[in-house]
């Protein structure tokens, strides 16, 4: 019994270790596609993110500064999306086609600028890194300690889903957001400035990508590397799909693969099961997801569809 109980809580602790970077990207999803503007860029998002506060975690010692720097270089990228898909009326999935290029290959060209040549930042120590809760306060390696000493971060973003749906449901922007998504002709003739509104959203998808990213660094691992954000854009994007374009249901998602991840963490403690099979549990799960799932997802009528302003 000592044995399963303890297992639990370790399965509890990666769930909540692989889960916040998934929920903070997949939010961030939520607010432009149900906008009206497909984000595919999230990838690009996150690894800048993740590069930003490797970066910002050494230099400033606090991780707290770190991270929300990392969620403003994510918005950075959001504003050249937004920029290209709403004023420019580019393809949004070729625009974010290109940001999932852009953002890996100015992370890597800027880290080997910085840090002699090398594609790797230099591992943080733990004063750079997000706070930790309760940390001292249960002993090591027991079910309350791996439940509950994790990151911060990985109650809040909990929080954040709640506020989240908040606005998209109780509030007159997330009214005006969900009706610009469906009919951003007939918003406009009502007075609603269609143009700021996908702006807001698109901006907001890449803070919250970034900070998704950061979780990565300054939580998950010590360090950036060019291979840490790989896939995990991608998921985020499924989870909203799989999650019918809502906060609620994109949590659960993510809850889901987090889950999975978490599963893939524990079996590969265990040479019983080759780990190229147990790294493949997450994304199984996700391609089953779309498959049984996204017929079901209703789109939002005007996603992706390129909207010109009346004169």
């Amino acid at each position: 019994m000592d044995v399963l109980i303890k297992n639990l809580g370790l399965l509890i602790n990666a769930t909540l270790i692989a889960t916040p970077p998934l929920l903070l990207a997949a939010l961030g999803s939520c607010f432009s596609e149900r906008s009206g503007v497909v984000n595919i860029g999230i990838e690009g998002m996150m690894t800048i993110g993740a590069f930003t506060g490797a970066v910002m975690g050494l230099v400033s010692g606090n991780g707290w500064i770190a991270f929300f720097c990392a969620g403003l270089a994510g918005a950075l990228f959001g504003v050249i999306h937004a920029v290209a898909c709403i004023s420019f009326h580019a393809d949004q999935t070729i625009a974010g086609t290109a940001i999932n290029f852009l953002g890996p290959g100015l992370a890597i060209f800027l880290c080997k600028a910085m840090f002699d040549n090398s594609s790797d930042t230099p591992a943080m120590d733990t004063s750079c890194k997000l706070p930790k809760l309760f940390e001292g306060v249960f002993p090591t390696g027991s079910f309350w300690s791996n439940v509950l000493n994790v990151y911060s971060v990985a109650y809040l973003v909990f929080i954040l889903a709640l506020v989240c749906w908040f606005v998209f449901y109780k509030t007159k922007f997330g009214a005006h957001l969900r009706a610009v998504g469906e009919h951003p002709e007939a918003c406009e003739s009502l007075g609603i400035d269609v143009y700021k509104v996908r702006y807001i959203c698109v901006i907001l998808s890449g803070f919250l990508a970034g900070l998704g990213g950061a979780f990565v660094t300054l939580a998950t691992i010590n360090q950036f590397r060019p291979s840490v954000i790989v896939g995990q854009g991608f998921i985020a994007i499924a989870a909203v799909i799989f999650g019918k374009f809502s906060p609620g249901g994109a949590m659960k998602a993510c809850l889901l693969f987090g889950l999975c991840s978490g599963i893939k963490t524990l079996a590969g403690q265990s040479n019983t099961i080759s780990p190229n099979l147990i790294s493949m549990i997450p994304y199984i799960v996700t391609i089953l997801a779309l498959v049984l799932f996204v017929g079901k997802a209703h789109t939002p009528a005007a996603n992706g569809k390129i909207f010109v302003k009346s004169k």
